[in-house]
């Protein structure tokens, strides 16, 4: 007769979150796969989803098409601008999905922008607009938020 030990190890318990995500990354590609028509946007769809669960630092197209194994971003931004599938769609089943997983009757989502100051020029989608952060106009980057 075998016993199983009710606390898991801190090991144990990080398979079983890992275990959990991937069954969510699963079920939300079952739903936004379909909307994609030609199969090599589905597999990069799947791939990006993949992706941005990675420990990649930055989520930006270079960095996400290294983690997708491709030589250059070009890929990953035609999936996200000009793939041939109906991105109103996937965003309809994304939010399905988070419904789903996250929704409570006095749930919240809180949508936040921030502004992140920066010097030099090799910092891409830095512009000169007005900055919360620094209270006037100044050299930055914005990044928005979903909690």
């Amino acid at each position: 007769m075998t016993t199983t030990n009710p606390i898991e190890t801190p090991q144990e318990s990080g398979l079983h979150v890992l275990g959990q995500a991937a069954l969510a990354l699963d079920e939300l590609y079952q739903r936004i796969g379909p909307r994609f028509r030609r199969s090599e946007a589905r597999n990069r769809a799947r791939r990006f989803l993949e992706g941005l669960l990675s420990p990649v630092e930055r989520k930006n197209g270079w960095q996400m098409a290294e983690a997708l194994g491709e030589r250059g971003p070009r890929g990953v931004q035609r999936l996200l601008g000009e793939a041939d599938g109906d991105p109103n769609a996937v965003r309809d089943d994304g939010r399905a999905s988070v419904l789903a997983h996250l929704g409570a009757e006095a749930g919240v989502l809180v949508v936040d922008e921030t502004g992140f100051l920066k010097k030099g020029k090799k910092s891409a989608g830095v512009a000169r607009p007005y900055s919360g952060t620094a209270g006037r106009r100044e050299h930055g980057q914005s990044g928005v938020f979903l909690l």
